[in-house]
């Protein structure tokens, strides 16, 4: 059931409430599909009885209906995808949380200067210990996905102790991937078996390119492996596109340190002259 709590501006809403707003929005009757959602906005008493929107949505809708920036949040642990996100509007920046297993998100309003905060929050990133002394600057481990599958497979198994988990992890490696030894076979074992999530971060926005209108999109992925520290993942190279990655396309990780990762967050974000601002 969708909710709201007006001090704090925050609503929890589920993407056919939101789908809803479209509709009505557009001055549109939402299809026959939606009007249990419909039932429950009026219930609540974001909706009126003749499809009108709640004052309070204003900033909301105005943000959802015309958005700037539209940034997704895809963290994948081990309850799944879950995905998050932030629409930043002309005059509104609402943050969006989702729950593993929960069908509604939060969305919450937020300062524009706390963006790359909130990113950082969405992802759990946090601040690790500094690289020692003579540690090579990058450090990298290549693979291929059909070694990724092979030892994610590997990892299935229910109630496996560390040490069985990591002997599972590099037999599979060792078959899917003959070229992976040495070092970097143990580094590689180790990152799978100690891997808390994979998240990426997509933005888009519109934008121009060789001076014709164009949606612009920068994405970011990395792999958070807990005390292995975080690796980013060059290869496949965001953003992927339908098609683009088969079993024989190269994995490529590089160990970055938090402080980077928070740079290239920030480095996702559009500078405002690369933005198209009405009345600009």
């Amino acid at each position: 059931m969708p909710s709201y709590d007006s001090s704090r501006a925050r609503f929890r809403l589920a993407d056919r409430h939101i789908a809803v707003f479209a509709h009505l929005v557009d001055g549109e009757t939402p299809p026959d599909e939606l009007w249990e959602s419909l039932v429950e906005l009026q219930r609540i008493g974001l909706v009126g009885e003749e499809g009108e929107l709640a004052p309070l949505l204003r900033d909301l809708i105005g943000a959802l209906a015309n958005p700037m920036v539209m940034i997704q949040v895809e963290v994948t642990g081990e309850h799944g995808p879950v995905n998050h996100g932030v629409v930043v509007g002309q005059e509104a920046v609402y943050s969006h949380d989702a729950w593993p297993g929960e069908e509604e998100s939060e969305y919450v309003s937020i300062e524009p200067n706390t963006l790359v905060w909130e990113l950082a929050r969405k992802v759990n990133l946090h601040r690790g210990e500094k690289p020692e002394e003579g540690t090579p600057a990058v450090v990298r481990v290549e693979t291929t996905m059909t070694a990724l599958d092979a030892a994610f497979v590997a990892l299935e198994g229910p109630g496996l102790d560390d040490e069985t988990t990591h002997a599972l992890v590099r037999e599979a490696l060792v078959g899917a991937d003959p070229e992976l030894k040495g070092p970097a076979l143990d580094r590689f074992t180790e990152l799978v078996a100690s891997l808390n999530a994979t998240w990426r971060i997509t933005t888009a926005w519109d934008g121009e390119h060789d001076n014709e209108h164009s949606t612009m999109i920068r994405a970011l992925a990395v792999w958070d492996c807990g005390p292995a520290g975080y690796w980013l993942r060059e290869q496949p190279e965001e953003p992927i596109t339908p098609g683009q990655v088969g079993p024989d396309s190269p994995l490529v990780l590089a160990r970055a340190h938090s402080a980077e990762v928070w740079e290239k967050i920030t480095d996702l974000l559009p500078d405002r002259e690369e933005l198209l601002i009405e009345g600009e």
